[in-house]
């Protein structure tokens, strides 16, 4: 019996968010959660009853302690997270919105404890987890975190594990877009799941429509390939079958962030589950709604029972 249903892993950042409107200069007064996309996927799978590890460094600071025990409160198992002496736990500011804008946030990132991850970061332990989710993000915070992240999904494929990748692009920390595009599909050709936004799809395959994305990733070894199309739904294509998936319809949209880590949990828990893909996009489709009507990266995210009692009850009617 493996001790790991899912591995994720990258950087959890400390955040700071404002408790007022406007600019952030102006702002005053802030709250402390935690941010990172890779994380806000791990939390969700957790919160749905999977086992789950996480892999990651932090600063031998408050902001790390702080980043470690809210995981770990939220069930992630954080055995194989290491203490960094050397560099500081990443951290971003968020501003606050009430109109359903994106909020305004600034990173503070940049030689953090995340960004040297590296190969011997990799504990043999986790190797055996059944699935392993990746995003574009680890490959963009060093060189090294991009080796240990192509390693990590090398080996786990040749492990005959499944593996999901979500490109969830990040331009401004790259050396140049030729480079970005280049790592992410390299990273992208390991996965059996790929999960591009459409402007994500058209940036890193060079064509348009959302069938024509889909096409890319399946000739370079995916079996499952969903394109977000944000309020437009999503569209899925596998060897098989392709279609659109509409959106559910929300009464009000409050914070746009974490939206994409919330399609992708419903999506990964519900292939993981044995579901067939429009299943899983149904789910990926509904729990993203969530994310956009609560405030914060990661509040939306449903437990098992929220799951059953609104989204299966709801699918009944």
């Amino acid at each position: 019996m493996r001790e790991f249903d899912v591995l994720s892993f990258g950087e959890t950042m400390a955040m700071l968010v404002a408790d007022q409107t406007g600019d952030l200069a102006g702002v005053s007064q802030f709250h402390k959660r935690i941010a990172g996309a890779d994380s806000n996927v791990a939390i969700g799978l957790s919160r749905l009853g999977f086992n789950v590890a996480w892999l990651s460094r932090v600063g031998a600071d408050s902001l790390g302690r702080f980043v470690v025990q809210t995981l770990e409160k939220e069930g992630l198992d954080c055995r194989h997270v290491a203490v960094d002496p050397a560099h500081p736990t990443g951290f971003q500011l968020k501003s606050r919105t009430d109109d359903g804008s994106d909020p305004q946030v600034e990173y503070f990132r940049r030689g953090s404890a995340a960004s040297h991850l590296s190969i011997e970061s990799i504990a043999a332990p986790l190797l055996g987890a059944r699935h392993l989710h990746a995003t574009g993000i680890v490959p963009a915070l060093s060189a090294t975190a991009g080796e240990m992240s192509f390693e990590l999904m090398s080996r786990m494929r040749e492990a005959g594990r499944s593996l999901s990748f979500d490109p969830n692009l990040r331009p401004s920390l790259w050396a140049s877009e030729a480079m970005m595009i280049r790592e992410i599909n390299r990273h992208a050709a390991l996965a059996h799941w790929v999960l591009p936004g459409l402007g994500e799809g058209r940036l890193l395959t060079g064509r348009e429509d959302p069938a024509d994305i889909a096409a890319f990733y399946l000739d370079q070894g995916a079996e499952v390939v969903v394109v977000k199309l944000g309020a437009d739904g999503a569209y899925y294509r596998t060897a098989l079958d392709q279609g659109f998936i509409g959106a559910v319809p929300v009464p009000r949209v409050v914070d746009t962030v974490g939206a994409g880590d919330g399609f992708a949990v419903g999506l990964i828990s519900a292939l993981l589950e044995g579901r067939d893909v429009t299943e899983a996009v149904r789910r990926a489709n509904w729990i993203g709604s969530r994310a956009v009507q609560s405030r914060g990266d990661m509040e939306g995210l449903p437990t098992r029972l929220e799951l059953s009692a609104e989204f299966e009850a709801a699918c009944c009617q």
